[in-house]
């Protein structure tokens, strides 16, 4: 027997994933909801959605889909709401996965303070949450967890990662990222928050977002972050994109519980075309990563250095769930975007929960790549001043 999902936030980048969890061989229902309501009727008038949606699945509330007999919510909405909406789903009996980040607000002492509250929520109600990084299952991160898990990394000694998205990329411009989110009803909501935390003159930061960096590393050395010192490269005054926003880049320096070194790099403005990519190394091996348009990842030793393809490094998936994704999207485009990595996301979700057991990106793991990046940006507000990370934890086996 399959499970239910609503989908929650059908706009540019929800829709990306959409197709992929009604396709899904567990999913046996389809629930749709976006506060624009033409969003909600392109979804529910397609043929395909037709043997998984009723009418009746269809929702404009948030708290009306929270009502409903759903086993699990997608979250992907906009990024300051996530973790309020996966608590108060978590609450209502629902499982929940959510986009990155576990959630975007200036105020770093109130991003802290919703990790804890997430976690605490997946304790008390036994709820499951997974957190949609992407970058936890790219072919470099899944190649690199295989190669550690049989030890060819022999002791982790240095990682570094790092996430360059300069401001005015032409490939993703995120001055127009900004002007689409806030030209929402969400955004236009947002608008006369953010300029609360400016008069109170709170220092937001690109390492309030770090996710992408972070968690390739800390997912291969299953390691975390236990200390940290940070430095800003200053924003340009003037630029309405970095209001409120000390650093346009941040780069920081961990100390890891396995006693590793990692860096991570949070830049966005840099003259490079884009890279979301980490290098690995240990004792006996090493990891040196490359997006596919730029060449190949290489495996190294100290005897060989051999060049790694996109096909040699992805894990496959169940044939069957394959082969369902296959028929919905095209077998050109099977994985999605971000990588290759949607596939894999809503695959171990919805395996996940129909299952009972944590996902690999369950709220303890998902704390432990938000906040390193929120303990950087005070480190560096502070002028590099050393900082401990907290830690909540490895996640309990079962989510009962």
């Amino acid at each position: 027997m399959g499970i239910s999902v609503g989908l929650v936030g059908l706009g540019a980048f929800g829709r990306a994933f959409a197709d992929l969890f009604k396709s899904h061989p567990l999913v046996d229902r389809v629930a749709l909801c976006d506060r624009e309501p033409d969003r909600v009727d392109a979804f529910a008038r397609k043929e395909s959605f037709q043997d998984k949606f009723r009418l009746s699945d269809a929702y404009t509330s948030f708290d009306d889909i929270l009502t409903a007999d759903l086993d699990a919510l997608v979250v992907i909405t906009q990024p300051w709401l996530h973790a309020e909406q996966a608590v108060r789903a978590m609450e209502a009996g629902k499982h929940v996965y959510s986009a990155v980040p576990v959630v975007c607000l200036p105020d770093g002492d109130e991003i802290l303070a919703w990790c804890d509250r997430i976690v605490e929520t997946c304790r008390r109600t036994g709820m499951l949450y997974m957190l949609g990084e992407t970058t936890y299952y790219k072919p470099q991160t899944m190649y690199c967890r295989t190669m550690a898990s049989g030890g060819a990394f022999g002791r982790f000694v240095f990682a570094e990662a790092e996430y360059f998205h300069d401001v005015d990329l032409p490939a993703c411009n995120l001055r127009d990222v900004h002007r689409a989110r806030t030209s929402s009803r969400s955004g236009q909501e947002w608008l006369p928050v953010v300029q609360k935390y400016l008069e109170r003159g709170v220092a937001d930061g690109p390492m309030h977002y770090p996710t992408h960096s972070t968690s390739g590393p800390i997912s291969v050395m299953k390691a975390h972050a236990t200390r940290v010192c940070a430095w800003g490269y200053p924003a340009p005054a003037g630029d309405d994109y970095f209001r409120g926003t000390p650093f346009a880049d941040e780069t920081a320096l961990f100390q890891m519980s396995n006693g590793a070194t990692m860096r991570i790099c949070e830049y966005r403005l840099v003259g490079v075309m884009g890279r979301e990519m980490f290098n690995i190394l240990g004792t006996e091996g090493a990891f040196y990563g490359e997006e596919e348009s730029r060449g190949k990842s290489t495996w190294v030793t100290k005897t060989s250095a051999t060049p790694l393809t996109i096909e040699e490094m992805r894990t496959p998936l169940p044939p069957e769930v394959y082969q369902a994704f296959a028929t919905c999207r095209g077998t050109s485009d099977v994985y999605g975007g971000h990588g290759g990595s949607h596939a894999y996301l809503v695959h171990e979700f919805v395996d996940a929960v129909a299952h009972e057991r944590q996902p690999t990106t369950n709220a303890w793991e998902a704390v432990r790549y938000m906040v390193p990046g929120v303990m950087a940006h005070k480190s560096a507000l502070r002028d590099g001043e050393v900082l401990e990370v907290p830690d909540w934890g490895d996640a309990p086996h079962s989510p009962r």
